[in-house]
């Protein structure tokens, strides 16, 4: 079963919500963040990276910039930015990205199902990433932002949240990069009873992205457990932040490489090396998004200013395996691994991984800039994800890059 509880939400004020929502932490680099926030005092990026408010240089992982950053979000609630829900509620989250339209429940998930395996993973986290989310959390002493979970969908869930989602919405606003972004708040008895009872029907959720707020939010409740004598299990730290999205309604997108040399090798080389596993046809495209793979298994590559199409020769791609028959895979053990001398795609910094979001043109920007050669995927599919996630096993990085991102502030959950 999925242990899913309601909680006292902080939600912005619903003029001001537009200006408090911000995209989480993880997609943009400090400098990226000063830009996006300047002029706005409103902006969860004060909470989430609040290194912002220091000079440039300022170490992001100090003490000071966390306790800023709690501080920013006290002040945040002090003066009804951020508006606390009068019981416990969950909340419909629907995100709307040109024909893209997802519609998740913003609940507290349980850390014990997540210890426990009953929130499945498909990545490893880092130390150091899970180490700076676990101290901001525990320093702000809430969820920021939401973990991205999903679930295999069903009929009577998707019943009830379009019954509350046919009423007037509490929060509704269009971004400045076009996705609007609606909210309602579930605030009577039978519904929250229905959703409760719902999820009690799922056998397991399933992290689609933020693997390091659940690692995190985990850490701090195993922390707060150990700290307190009278621990229940009913406390709100046993429940962390998440949206939960069905599966059928989830755009993965392609998760794309550069590499910023050639291992010594010359264009043609590395074309005559790949030509020993797959089928290499130069494609004569006027727009590099004419280079996109049509289905799983293809690859384009742009090398020496020519795209190219590589489909794998029989036997390459390993039957009954779900991780070794990803494209991720298949390209790091046929291609970056043997050919380009990427050993590692965790650590090794000759590599660099670009979201589908950026366009086949930003592969193109790298090798015309400091890279030699690129290559675009296929996107991984959720049925992937959730048959590895179901075997224990996980995915390599940058496997999967989801769109649209969720908003920090929208919903912040405290642990108390």
């Amino acid at each position: 079963m999925a242990d899913i509880r309601p909680f006292r939400g902080y939600t912005p004020s619903p003029e001001l919500a537009s200006q408090v929502a911000a995209l989480p932490y993880d997609v943009m680099s400090s400098e990226e963040a000063r830009v996006m926030a300047k002029g706005n005092p409103y902006s969860f990026l004060h909470v989430s990276k609040s290194e912002i408010d220091f000079p440039v240089g300022t170490d992001s992982h100090s003490d000071v910039v966390y306790e800023k950053g709690a501080e920013n979000l006290q002040k945040l609630i002090s003066e009804c930015i951020l508006v606390r829900s009068e019981t416990p509620c969950f909340y419909i989250y629907r995100q709307k990205m040109g024909d893209i339209q997802q519609t998740g429940i913003v609940a507290g998930v349980s850390a014990l199902e997540y210890q426990s395996g009953l929130i499945k993973k498909h990545e490893h986290t880092r130390k150091e990433k899970e180490d700076d989310r676990a101290k901001h959390v525990t320093i702000l002493n809430a969820n920021s932002g939401p973990a991205f979970l999903t679930y295999p969908h069903r009929a009577g869930i998707d019943a009830l949240v379009s019954e509350i989602t046919s009423e007037n919405p509490d929060i509704d606003f269009v971004a400045d990069d076009g996705i609007a972004h609606t909210l309602w708040i579930v605030k009577f008895e039978i519904q929250i009873k229905k959703i409760v009872d719902l999820f009690k029907e799922i056998p397991a959720l399933y992290i689609a992205d933020g693997h390091h707020r659940s690692a995190a939010a985990s850490r701090a409740c195993i922390m707060r457990k150990g700290a307190n004598p009278n621990h229940t299990g009913n406390e709100p730290y046993n429940h962390f932040l998440a949206v939960i999205f069905p599966e059928d309604q989830l755009y993965v997108m392609d998760y794309n490489r550069v590499v910023k040399d050639l291992n010594g090798l010359t264009p043609s080389e590395v074309k005559q090396k790949i030509e020993a596993k797959f089928d290499v046809t130069e494609l004569n495209v006027a727009d590099p998004e004419g280079a996109k793979p049509k289905k799983r298994a293809e690859f384009g590559m742009y090398l020496d200013g020519k795209w190219y199409s590589l489909a794998p020769k029989a036997g390459v791609v390993p039957a009954n395996d779900p991780v070794k028959s990803l494209d991720v895979s298949i390209l790091q053990n046929n291609i970056l691994d043997p050919i380009l001398g990427i050993d590692d795609p965790r650590t090794n910094n000759r590599i660099d991984f670009i979201g589908g979001i950026r366009g086949l043109k930003e592969l193109v920007l790298r090798c015309n800039n400091d890279c030699k050669v690129a290559f675009a995927l296929f996107p991984t599919g959720m049925d992937q994800l959730i048959a590895i996630a179901d075997t224990g096993q996980v995915m390599p990085p940058k496997s999967t890059w989801f769109e649209p991102k969720l908003r920090s502030g929208m919903v912040v959950k405290t642990m108390d």
